[in-house]
C-alpha cells in the first residue's frame, strides 16, 4: 500500500553533494554526523559504514584541526558515501579537505576571517564543484545580531543566514544550501518558513540539539513534519543524543509517514489489547530487530485480532492477523 504524497514541494535550485542531488525534483535526502574522534580513523570509518548500511545518503564529519584534516584524507579513501566536512574558523582546513576529496563543506563564510580567505575557499569550491552549507544556529548568532534582537528570533536567524549568503553572492558562488536551526520547535519552524520566502536555495532541515532518542524523535517529527507538510525542505538531519544510526532510521520514518520517500519496512501494528490472539508487542520488537537491515520498501501489517487485522492485511505486502 504505497500512496502518493499530497505534498507539493517548494521549487528550489538543485545542487549535488557527491552523487546525491539536493533540491529541485530530487528525493529528500537523509544524513547524519559522526560522533567519533575524527583522528581515530578506524572508529570513524566503522561508524560511517554502519550509517551506510541503514541507508544514509550523506555523512558529515567534524574537522576541527589540521590533524583531523589529515585523518579525513584516510577516511575519505575508505568509504563511498558522500562526505561533508564540518569546519569552523580556519580556512586552511577547508582548503585541505577539498584537496583530499570532500563532497561538501559546512562553513559559514563570515566566520573564517578576511574576505581574501573566504575568496580562496570559494574559488577552490567553485573549481571543484563542491557545495557549501551555510549553517545558522540559534545558540551561536553573531554578537551584533544578538544585540539587535535581544534574543534568538526567526528574523535574527534569517538575517544571519542572508548575511553569509550575501558574501557568497558577491563572489558569484551559488552552489549553496542553508539551515537555520533551533532547539525550540516554534522558532525553527518560523525561521525556515521566513527563509523559504526569501531564497530559492535548497534548505537543510533540523531541530538542533533535540534531545535523547525518545524526546528528540518526538520534537524532530513535529518540527520537521510541519515544515515538510508545507513543502519546505530538501535534506534532513535528525539531531539526537543517541547512536547516529538512529538519526537515519528516524529520518526515514518521518519521510515514510508523509509518503515523501519509501525505504525499508513500514510496520503497521496495533497497540495490543485483550482481543489479541498472540503477543503483538514481543512480535513487533523481534521484527524491528530482524528486519532493520532491509532497505526495500514494504508494508508489513501485524494485528492481534480479526477486527482490523483482515482489512489491514489486505492493504499490506505481508499481513498477519490473530484469530
Amino acid at each position: 500500500m504505497h500512496h502518493e504524497s499530497p505534498i507539493k514541494r517548494r521549487k528550489t535550485r538543485q545542487i549535488h553533494v557527491g552523487n546525491v542531488a539536493i533540491g529541485g525534483d530530487a528525493p529528500i535526502s537523509v544524513q547524519s554526523m559522526t560522533n567519533t574522534e575524527t583522528r581515530d580513523v578506524a572508529a570513524t570509518v566503522a561508524q560511517i559504514r554502519r550509517l551506510e548500511a541503514v541507508g544514509a545518503d550523506i555523512v558529515r564529519v567534524s574537522v576541527p584541526s589540521m590533524d583531523a584534516a589529515e585523518a579525513f584524507k584516510a577516511i575519505r579513501a575508505q568509504v563511498e558515501t558522500p562526505l561533508v566536512a564540518d569546519i569552523h574558523f580556519d580556512h586552511r582546513i577547508a582548503l585541505q579537505v577539498m584537496v583530499d576529496g570532500v563532497d561538501g563543506l559546512r562553513i559559514n563564510p563570515g566566520n573564517i576571517g578576511s574576505l581574501d580567505k573566504t575568496r580562496l575557499v570559494v574559488e577552490m569550491a567553485k573549481d571543484k564543484g563542491i557545495p557549501i552549507r551555510i549553517g545558522v544556529n540559534a545558540g551561536s548568532l553573531e554578537k551584533d545580531i544578538q544585540e539587535k534582537y535581544g534574543e534568538p528570533t526567526a528574523e535574527a536567524l534569517v538575517e544571519s543566514a542572508l548575511r553569509h549568503v550575501s558574501i557568497l553572492d558577491e563572489l558569484n558562488f551559488h552552489d549553496v544550501k542553508i539551515s537555520v536551526k533551533a532547539s525550540d520547535i516554534y522558532l525553527a519552524v518560523s525561521a525556515y518558513r521566513l527563509l523559504s520566502e526569501k531564497v530559492d536555495y535548497p534548505l537543510h532541515l533540523g531541530i538542533t540539539e533535540a534531545g535523547g532518542l525518545r524526546s528528540g524523535t518526538v520534537k524532530s517529527a513535529i518540527g520537521l513534519g510541519l515544515l515538510l507538510r508545507d513543502g519546505i525542505g530538501d535534506t534532513i538531519r535528525i539531531s539526537l543524543a543517541a547512536d547516529p544510526v538512529e538519526e537515519i532510521r528516524v529520518g526515514f520514518d518521518i519521510l515514510k509517514s508523509l509518503h515523501l520517500r519509501q525505504k525499508g519496512i513500514n510496520l503497521i501494528a496495533c497497540p495490543s489489547c485483550s482481543r489479541q490472539e498472540f503477543d503483538v508487542i514481543t512480535t513487533i520488537n523481534a521484527l524491528e530487530a530482524r528486519l532493520e537491515d532491509i532497505l526495500e520498501p514494504m508494508d508489513v501489517s501485524v494485528i492481534g485480532c480479526v477486527v482490523n487485522g483482515i482489512g489491514e492485511a489486505k492493504e499490506a505486502d505481508i499481513g498477519l492477523a490473530g484469530g
